[in-house]
């Protein structure tokens, strides 16, 4: 007796050869219809008969899970080229010998390396309409330290014109304090949360998920004052972990983080997109003060580094926070963007933000 199968498979051939063989006949008079008719025969012979061929119908599938993971694996490409930055830093054209090697007396510019993998990426340098699109009528929080506020503020100078940007300045930078903006011609709010040390920006995290309100843009990033203050990575490594969980408790649940301890505690709500600002590059001879010189060294520094790394933070390492990169970026513009040795020039911060920004881009299937 025949199986299911068999008898489908008959079924087809009948349906399929006996009234095309017919028209087949008829079409060999003429030879364009005849081999038109042949192919269209052969495409629908191969249509109905593909699910009786496991094989077949394996191979398809293949193909179609290998295009949607060369799209995935393009995206993951080009945010891993986003560093990839190149700097200028040369002599002003009116250099003032008595300010020496300060860097007022250099420009400097940058670019993303021209190589055939990151410029398949098309980054963009994002200006004032493109970003005002972009972020129009999000919630922005940035937290940290001092960095995170010259962080801001290259943000806020790509979305404000030069008189906003004086009203801004005097605000923003009041020591030790929060500050609040709103963008009224974008509808955009900014909020800096003065955040020194990983477990304020921990009790942040906290009070999003007690108040259910969640931005739509999270950065944030911390260590200078631990390393300073405390000058012990192992507790700062500890804190790092704290604040991972927390940030993962705050997400809905996902399989792209492996957050499986998240599962519990998760909420169903669209996540904020998450950034981690790194830490710069440390030029120790450069500090301001004999206590700085003396803790915050090259080796204690290299230490704190290797603990945001092991600590499941970073996107790149299976956590939830993309890297703003600034350690590298400080590192290639190099000791003529610094006069303290810790705090860079304005331009390190703006490629930064931009990074950002095409980071946005990427993860929204977006292009300006």
């Amino acid at each position: 007796m025949l199986g299911a199968v068999q008898l489908g498979l008959l079924a087809a051939c009948v349906v399929l050869f006996v009234p095309m063989g017919m028209a087949g006949w008829h079409l060999s008079r003429n030879k364009v219809l005849f081999f038109s008719g042949a192919l269209f025969i052969t495409l629908a012979v191969g249509v109905h008969l593909t699910p009786y061929f496991p094989s077949v119908s394996d191979f398809v599938t293949s193909v179609s899970s290998s295009s949607v993971n060369v799209v995935f694996d393009g995206r993951d490409s080009c945010v891993s080229s986003l560093h990839e930055i190149v700097w200028e830093v040369r002599p002003g054209r009116v250099f003032d010998f008595e300010l020496n090697n300060n860097s007022l007396n250099y420009d400097k510019s940058w670019s993303w390396k021209r190589s055939s993998s990151v410029d398949s990426c098309e980054f963009q340098r994002l200006k004032r309409h493109d970003v005002s699109v972009l972020l129009n009528g999000s919630w922005v929080v940035v937290a940290g330290d001092s960095q995170a506020r010259i962080f801001a503020l290259s943000l806020l100078s790509l979305v404000l014109d030069s008189e906003g940007m004086e009203s801004v300045k005097g605000p923003l930078f009041k020591r030790h304090s929060d500050y609040h903006t709103v963008v009224d011609e974008i509808g955009m709010k900014l909020d800096f949360i003065w955040a020194p040390y990983v477990t304020n920006l921990t009790g942040l995290v906290v009070e999003f998920k007690r108040n259910r309100v969640y931005p739509d843009l999270l950065v944030m990033g911390s260590g200078l004052w631990h390393m300073l203050h405390f000058t012990n990575a192992s507790d700062y490594g500890v804190s790092l972990g704290v604040l991972r969980s927390s940030v993962m408790s705050m997400l809905p649940v996902s399989a792209e983080f492996g957050n499986d301890e998240a599962v519990a505690g998760s909420v169903s709500v669209r996540s904020p997109h998450l950034f981690w600002l790194g830490m710069p590059t440390l030029v120790n001879s450069m500090l301001n003060t004999k206590e700085k010189r003396e803790k915050m060294t090259d080796l204690v520094w290299g230490e704190y580094e290797r603990e945001v790394q092991g600590s499941g933070m970073l996107r790149q390492f299976g956590g939830p926070l993309q890297l703003l990169d600034i350690g590298s970026l400080s590192w290639n513009c190099g000791i003529r963007c610094t006069d303290d040795g810790m705090h860079y020039d304005a331009v390190v911060y703006e490629a930064g933000v931009q990074i950002m920004l095409n980071a946005l881009l990427i993860e929204s299937h977006q292009k300006l």
